[in-house]
């Protein structure tokens, strides 16, 4: 079975290194997959949870803030802002973080950085969505 050989980068570490069968992660325009043979592509990540499906079957989950993605026929480089996996996620800050950002795009403060708010509301969502509590 052909093997993508997936990276995913951060600022502060390597967080994931591993072979993985597919890849589905939030491009700009929305999710892409990625499998083994796949064209050359570099495009800019949203928001969103990355996938990957692991050779024995199973499914890990990453929460990333944005980035680049590049992909190769044999590989897959995320360069992300941030990248949580889903074990490391707190689910209770994630929930607040988004309460936080509803309350603020609904109430529309004085003042309010509005792309700033949706950026925080993208991300919490994200995050619970990698953590699998939405």
């Amino acid at each position: 079975m052909p093997l993508l050989q997936l990276e995913v980068i951060t600022p502060e570490r390597p967080t994931v290194k591993t072979e993985a069968t597919e890849v589905i992660a939030p491009g700009i325009l929305g999710y892409l997959g990625i499998l083994p043979g796949h064209a050359p592509l570099i495009t800019p990540l949203k928001p969103g949870v990355v996938t990957y499906r692991r050779q024995d079957g199973g499914e890990e989950r990453l929460a990333v803030s944005g980035g680049f993605l590049e992909v190769g026929p044999e590989h897959v480089v995320i360069l992300a802002d941030t990248a949580e996996r889903a074990a490391e996620i707190d689910v209770e800050r994630a929930r607040r973080a988004r309460e936080r950002a509803e309350e603020r795009l609904k109430n529309r403060p004085p003042g309010l950085d509005v792309a700033r708010a949706e950026a925080a509301l993208q991300r919490a969502t994200a995050r619970l969505k990698a953590a699998g509590a939405l």
